[in-house]
């Protein structure tokens, strides 16, 4: 299966982690300055900043506010279910988490690659119902199969 452009980009950061304290990750820092965020340090929850900064590297169009988790449940096409490479939204104290779909763990639940997922970019599992599923507009769609891959990841317990 070919996975879409985005996450072969999501991929490559995996293993990105911020900096605690006063120092912070280069790697973060350009994708910041690369969205032209007004903000400059890896401390701001930021997992809507890598979902941007991994469609943008692509030359995907992004919600106007890129950086706010939930702003991606108005962006693109809703999906009914979830497809490897999708955006996934959820509910977290606070806010919300997104990240991309990469398959299913064998409890069934969702493995989401994604940043700010224990202060790193990896794949976790997420045992919660997802707030939604979404798919770039105007970007060619797999055939339509909602067996995901089975694998394995952590359960995710910070998303921050």
């Amino acid at each position: 299966m070919t996975e879409p452009r985005w996450l072969n980009q999501a991929r490559t950061w995996l293993g990105t982690r911020e900096i605690p304290g006063p120092r912070h990750n280069p790697v973060i820092l350009g994708w910041l300055h690369r969205l032209r965020a007004w903000w400059d340090d890896d401390e701001v929850p930021w997992c809507g900043t890598f979902v941007a900064a991994c469609m943008d590297a692509v030359g995907v169009p992004l919600p106007q506010h890129w950086m706010r988790a939930r702003a991606w449940l108005d962006w693109g096409v809703p999906l009914p279910l979830p497809l490897v490479g999708c955006v996934v939204v959820f509910e977290r104290q606070g806010g919300g988490h997104v990240g991309f779909v990469v398959g299913r763990n064998e409890r069934g639940h969702l493995l989401v690659l994604g940043g700010n997922q224990g202060n790193a970019v990896t794949i976790a599992a997420f045992d919660r119902p997802a707030l939604g599923y979404r798919w770039p507009a105007g970007e060619p769609m797999p055939i339509w199969n909602a067996e995901l891959p089975v694998g394995e990841a952590a359960r995710s317990t910070s998303e921050a």
